[in-house]
């Protein structure tokens, strides 16, 4: 079995577009989204119809799907995040708020092979960076595997023989080996807001036959991109931090 894993879409239609016609290239049998389809960008409700489309057999929802959706107030979003929950919020057509609303809260199995979360398996909004928050999740938690999200960063946290190292891709393409002694906390890196300093849209393929997880960086139009959002009025600094990958 080989499942694409995406997250953090985040509205951009232009790198969902690129992200999807480069799984398709390398192939897979299914399709799980680690959360937050809107918020950010300018296309909310053509990112959701794209994912709605690809069918997931399995989705978790995210904090800016929260806000989005209405279920969040955002109390917690700086007036940046803020201000584009509320333009979105406004683009989605009918439906697409309730789609939103109906989007599970992780963390779960995806038959029995793995975990999902957005934020973490501890905390749907926690941000997980550092090897210390893995260890304790480790700890707490008996999942071999559990992909994640929410950071916009791409990479892992494996356990292996009492320690947790982080592992961070490079390049367009790299493989992670997952050894069946090993643990792993995987994050296949944002769809449409990589903060890595890269700023080609992020996803992951694991194969389970295979026992890897290859992680994937793709280019999009960013230009076309930051040009919908400005029309839009979206915050400029959204734009802006697309080229930088920040």
């Amino acid at each position: 079995m080989r499942t694409v894993i995406f997250s953090d879409l985040h509205s951009n239609l232009e790198a969902t577009r690129a992200v999807l016609a480069s799984a398709r290239s390398h192939s897979f049998d299914a399709a799980v989204v680690l959360g937050d389809l809107v918020g950010y960008g300018a296309s909310p409700a053509e990112v959701i119809e794209a994912v709605r489309e690809l069918n997931p057999v399995a989705l978790v929802r995210g904090n800016h799907d929260k806000v989005v959706a209405g279920i969040d107030d955002g109390e917690g979003f700086n007036p940046v995040a803020l201000e584009s929950a509320r333009i979105n919020r406004g683009l989605l057509r009918p439906g697409q708020r309730e789609f939103l609303t109906a989007m599970p809260r992780g963390p779960f199995p995806v038959g029995g092979g793995f975990w999902i979360a957005h934020g973490s398996p501890a905390d749907e909004d926690e941000y997980l960076v550092e090897e210390r928050q893995a260890a304790w999740i480790f700890e707490q938690s008996d999942f071999r595997i559990c992909f994640f999200g929410h950071t916009h960063v791409a990479g892992a946290f494996v356990l292996k023989e009492g320690r947790v190292e982080r592992f961070l891709p490079r390049g367009a393409q790299t493989t992670l080996l997952l050894k069946p002694e090993a643990r792993y906390l995987i994050n296949p890196g944002s769809v449409g807001q990589p903060r890595d300093e890269d700023p080609r849209a992020s996803y992951a393929i694991y194969d389970e036959a295979a026992g890897e997880t290859v992680f994937h960086r793709v280019d999009y139009p960013i230009p076309s991109a930051q040009e919908r959002m400005r029309r839009l009025g979206l915050p400029s600094v959204l734009a802006e931090r697309l080229a930088w990958g920040v």
